[in-house]
């Protein structure tokens, strides 16, 4: 019998409300902790100018920490499904020095998966919509919609909180599921059998396709394991460009997984400190954020780093719920330039790409 339909049980089905989230999903640096990972960055900066392919355990040695982060994976897949560390002290390390530290804590987690066009391995969330009009949604401001990636594990570092706001919304979709199977049945059926989905138009030029080839569903059963994956934006691009017309069946169902995702019975919000970095299960989670107030300086505004994992050591994504495939990604790698990832190029690169706007 299938389990997509019917009440799921274990650790990582939860309701907001009943979470304390500080007990359970919180993990505060101890001094020897710091002291390990401040050692960790000295050894990695002896090396000179380190890109972040050739970040690794070798390069970024760790103990302690390393088998904490290592664990990470074991705790995300079978416990609640997150967990944040807290207490690097973010006054003691330059931008550039943090983005290394969190890219060296998530060597220990698995391999960094290419995020956009850009052959980026490690994106900038943040409003930059002023400097790039065509912006993914993690490149605007204010709140975003609940949704989940496409990789394994998530990883978000918070470099500049906001002046208000913004805090981290996330929810179990596997709780989501079990809302969908008690009162919406019938939707939750068509989203099982799986929606279209469309990427942003210039991550889609440089890929296979921009439409993916069959519909995708966004809940799964397979080897007795239910997988969630619910790319409601990219579901919601293909919607609105009307080339693949979606049932009124279809937008329903849309329609209602995103207010049921978005329910305060529930949604956890976590707030947000900088140095903060957050883990979440990408296979039943979903994530978005609270409306924010921003800096207008660049420099000033809300800035957190992200990360997307391919765990070696969990069974594969199944295969009808990978939109992103390994051929899209090794297209994306091409356009990849060396040490783009860094905070401070990648201020640089926008100030001059508006610069040159203004010239032209």
């Amino acid at each position: 019998m299938s389990k997509i339909g019917t009440q799921l049980e274990g650790a990582g089905v939860w309701k907001g409300p009943a979470i304390d989230w500080m007990k359970e999903g919180l993990h505060i640096l101890s001094d020897s902790e710091l002291r390990e990972i401040d050692l960790a960055l000295k050894h990695l900066l002896s090396l000179g100018e380190v890109d972040f392919p050739d970040i690794t355990p070798e390069t970024f040695p760790l103990d302690k920490v390393g088998d904490l982060m290592r664990e990470l994976t074991v705790r995300l897949r079978y416990g609640r499904g997150f967990l944040m560390l807290r207490g690097l002290p973010r006054e003691k390390y330059s931008d550039d020095d943090m983005t290394r530290i969190y890219f060296g804590l998530g060597s220990y987690i698995g391999k960094p998966m290419t995020q956009s066009y850009l052959g980026d391995i490690l994106g900038h969330v943040m409003d930059v919509s002023d400097y790039e009009p065509k912006s993914r949604g993690y490149r605007k401001g204010g709140g975003q919609l609940m949704h989940t990636d496409s990789c394994d594990i998530i990883g978000l570092m918070c470099l500049k909180s906001a002046i208000s706001g913004g805090e981290s919304r996330i929810a179990s979709a596997l709780a989501v599921h079990n809302v969908m199977a008690e009162q919406y049945p019938e939707l939750l059926e068509t989203l099982a059998n799986g929606l279209y989905l469309k990427r942003a138009d210039e991550d889609g030029r440089r890929a296979t396709r921009t439409f993916s080839k069959d519909r995708v569903p966004f809940f799964y059963e397979q080897n007795d394991e239910v997988t969630c994956y619910l790319p409601t934006g990219y579901a919601r691009l293909a919607e609105k460009s009307g080339q693949i017309p979606f049932t009124e069946q279809e937008s329903q169902a849309l329609y209602r997984v995103r207010k049921v995702a978005a329910s305060p019975e529930l949604y956890l919000d976590m707030g947000f400190k900088e140095g903060d970095i957050q883990f979440l299960n990408n296979r039943m989670m979903v994530h978005g954020r609270t409306d924010y107030q921003d800096a207008p300086e660049l420099e000033n505004r809300r800035h957190l780093l992200r990360l997307w994992f391919e765990v070696p050591t969990w069974p594969a994504m199944p295969e009808p719920q990978i939109f992103h495939t390994a051929e899209d990604r090794a297209m994306w790698s091409q356009y990849r330039q060396p040490l783009i990832e860094f905070p401070s190029v990648h201020y640089k690169k926008l100030i001059e790409g508006s610069l040159a706007q203004m010239v032209d």
